[in-house]
C-alpha cells in the first residue's frame, strides 16, 4: 500500500471508531496542562494559550487537583511533524511566553532554560521510547543530543496519553553549542560560523554539485538553513556555507580525499560521523541520512570543520518501518539507495559511500566499535534503558493505550508480525536490538590496527593483492599483521627478474603497500613477503 494512501486510509477509519475518554486523576509522571482557551491548534502559525506543569519531585505522586509549581504561564503552540500530523494524536512545539507576549527561557523538569520545546507524540511507536533511546546513545557519546521527559499531557480537559517533551535543536550554549551569528557578521572570522544545516522533506537552500548514488532519477539532494534561518540569514552567509559544503563534497569525491591535509579531513571532523553513523546502523532508522539529518558548523577560530548531528526523529527506526527493508535485522541503512533508489522524499547523498572506502575511516571505525561495543554499546546497557523506560511508564502506558488502543493493530509503518501487548512490544525491542548488534559486529568492516586476527591464518602475516587481474597501477597489496614487525617485500617478473624490493615497518592490523605498478607492461608477477621469523607468503597477480 503507498505509503500516502496508507495514511489517509488509516486518519478515515480513526475518523468513525473514534477513541476512548480517559480521566486522569494523578500520575507518577509529570503532568502538563494546556489550555487553548477555545482555540484550534493549527499547523502553522502559533497560536496563544496557557500551560501548567505539575511536578512534585523524584518518587512523589502528582494530582491533577495539584497547583503548577514547575511552569504556570503562556505558550505559544502550533502542530508540528509531517507524515504523523496524519494521526490522531499531535505532536507539538511550544514557546514560552511573558505576559507581553515575547520569549521566556525557563528550564522544565530539571532540563536548561530555553523558550522552544517540543512535545512528541509518541503514537505510531508502540515502544513510546524510540527516540529516547536514540538521543540517549547519542549523548552517552558525548555528543549533545535533546534531553527528554516523559510526560502526560491533558489538552483542553481532554486526557491525551504519554507525551515525550524535549528539547528542540537549537544553537545555545546547553543545546547546539556555536557561536552565534549576527546578521552582520558577513566578513572574516565571524562569517564562518556558526550555522546549523539539514537535509529533510522541505528544502530552502543550495544543491549539491554531486547526484545520490543508485538513485533511479540522478536525484542532486537540496540542504536546508537551519541556523540562521532563511529569513534570517544575510546573502554573504549563505554563499559561505554553501562554499564550505562544496569544498567538503569536492573534497570527499576526489583522489586524495584520504590525504590527512588536502582532504576530506581539512573540512570534517570525522569523529562525530562515525558516532552518527553508530545511532543510525545500531537502529536501522529508515529515514537516516536523509531525512531530518543535521550537521554543524562552528567558526574557524573555534573549531570551524562540519560536525555531524545532532540526531533526530527517531520514531521509525528499531523496526518500526515496513517500508524499504526498514525492519530488517540484516544490511546497511547507509545503503538505503539500493533498496529504495525512487524514494521521493530524498536519498542518502554519496558522503557514506565514499567514506565506507577510507582506509583510516574504517579502521577508527572498527576501533571505536570494539570500544563502545565494551561500554555505551553493549547489550546490557541497552536492555538497562529499555527496562527503566519501561518501569517509568508502567503505569502511564496503561492509561495511554486506553486513550489510543492500538496495540495489535496497524499504525502506519508498523511491519509484522505486530505485538499484542506493551510488554511484547518492549520484549520485540530487546530481540530486534539485541539481533541486530549481532549482525553489526559480525559484518563491521574488519580494517586497520583493530582488526580481529583471521581464524584459519597460521602465522602472523596476511598478504593480499586486488582487483586481480588489475590495470594502470590499479593495484592495492594489502598485508594484515598480527603485531608490529619488519618484512621484506619483493616483486619478481615471471624470468626472475627483481621489480622492487623493499623493508616495510608493519604495524598491528592492515597495512597498505604503495605500489609502483604503472610502467609495467601486461604480464603475470609474483609478490612475495618475509619476516625475520622464517614466514613467507606470495601471491601471483596478473596486469592486463
Amino acid at each position: 500500500m503507498p505509503k500516502l494512501f496508507a495514511l489517509m486510509f488509516f486518519a478515515f477509519s480513526c475518523f468513525f471508531r473514534g477513541y476512548a475518554q480517559i480521566e486522569l486523576n494523578s500520575s507518577n509522571l509529570p503532568i502538563v496542562v494546556i489550555n487553548t482557551n477555545g482555540q484550534e491548534i493549527p499547523n502553522d502559525p502559533k497560536i496563544p494559550a496557557d500551560m501548567g506543569i505539575i511536578y512534585n519531585g523524584v518518587g512523589i505522586r502528582n494530582s491533577i487537583s495539584d497547583p503548577f509549581n514547575e511552569y504556570n504561564g503562556k505558550i505559544a503552540i502550533e502542530i508540528r511533524g509531517q507524515s504523523s500530523q496524519m494521526f490522531p494524536m499531535k505532536s507539538y512545539s511550544v514557546d514560552l511566553k511573558k505576559a507581553s507576549g515575547s520569549s521566556l527561557d525557563a528550564p522544565l523538569l530539571g532540563m536548561p532554560r530555553e523558550s522552544d520545546w517540543v512535545l512528541y507524540a509518541p503514537f505510531t511507536d508502540k515502544t513510546l521510547m524510540r527516540n529516547f533511546l536514540a538521543y540517549t546513545m547519542s549523548r552517552e557519546l558525548g555528543r549533545w543530543a535533546s534531553n527528554c521527559r516523559f510526560v502526560e499531557v491533558v489538552l483542553n480537559g481532554d486526557y491525551k496519553g504519554v507525551y515525550v517533551l524535549m528539547e528542540k535543536i537549537k544553537r545555545n550554549a546547553s543545546r547546539v553549542n556555536i557561536t552565534k551569528i549576527a546578521a552582520t557578521d558577513n566578513s572574516g572570522d565571524a562569517l564562518t560560523g556558526g550555522y546549523i544545516f539539514s537535509l529533510d522533506k522541505e528544502p530552502d537552500g543550495w544543491f549539491s554539485s554531486y547526484p545520490t548514488p543508485n538513485s533511479n532519477y540522478k536525484d542532486f539532494r537540496q540542504f536546508s538553513f537551519v541556523t540562521p534561518k532563511l529569513a534570517d540569514i544575510s546573502t554573504e552567509q549563505m554563499a559561505y556555507i554553501k562554499s564550505y559544503v562544496d569544498s567538503f563534497e569536492l573534497a570527499l569525491a576526489g583522489p586524495d580525499f584520504q590525504d590527512p591535509v588536502k582532504g576530506v579531513r581539512r573540512f570534517a571532523e570525522l569523529p562525530s560521523f562515525i558516532d552518527y553513523f553508530f545511532v543510525n546502523e545500531i537502529s536501522r532508522n529508515v529515514d537516516g541520512y536523509r531525512l531530518s539529518s543535521y550537521f554543524h558548523k562552528n567558526r574557524n577560530s573555534v573549531n570551524g570543520k562540519i560536525i555531524a548531528g545532532p540526531v533526530w526523529d527517531y520514531d521509525l527506526a528499531f523496526r518500526n518501518a515496513d517500508y524499504c527493508h526498514g525492519s530488517y535485522i540484516q544490511g546497511w541503512a547507509y545503503q538505503f539507495n539500493n533498496v529504495c533508489g525512487g524514494d521521493q522524499a530524498g536519498l542518502i547523498p554519496f558522503w557514506w559511500e565514499r567514506l565506507m572506502v577510507d582506509t583510516a575511516f574504517l579502521s577508527n571505525l572498527r576501533c571505536t566499535w570494539k570500544r563502545y561495543r565494551q561500554q555505551s554499546f553493549s547489550n546490557n546497557r541497552f536492555l538497562e534503558i529499555i527496562d527503566s523506560v519501561y518501569t517509568l511508564l508502567g503505569e502511564s502506558s496503561q492509561r495511554h493505550f486506553q486513550r489510543w488502543p492500538i496495540l495489535g493493530t496497524y499504525v502506519w509503518p508498523n511491519p509484522s508480525p505486530i505485538p499484542t501487548s506493551y510488554a511484547e512490544e518492549i520484549s520485540s525491542l530487546k530481540t530486534w536490538i539485541t539481533q541486530r548488534l549481532a549482525w553489526l559486529d559480525g559484518n563491521m568492516p574488519n580494517k586497520g590496527a583493530c582488526a580481529d586476527w583471521p581464524v584459519d591464518a597460521a602465522g602472523s602475516l596476511v598478504l593480499t593483492a586486488y582487483p586481480n587481474p588489475f590495470e594502470g597501477n590499479g593495484l592495492n597489496v594489502k598485508v594484515r599483521s598480527k603485531f608490529k614487525q619488519n618484512i621484506l617485500y619483493e616483486v619478481f617478473d615471471m624470468s626472475g627478474r627483481k621489480l622492487d624490493k623493499r623493508n616495510i615497518d608493519l604495524q598491528t592490523g592492515e597495512n597498505s603497500v604503495a605500489m609502483n605498478a604503472d610502467r609495467w607492461p601486461a604480464g603475470v608477477y609474483l609478490i612475495r613477503i618475509s619476516n625475520s621469523s622464517g614466514e613467507l607468503m606470495k601471491t601471483r597477480i596478473v596486469k592486463y
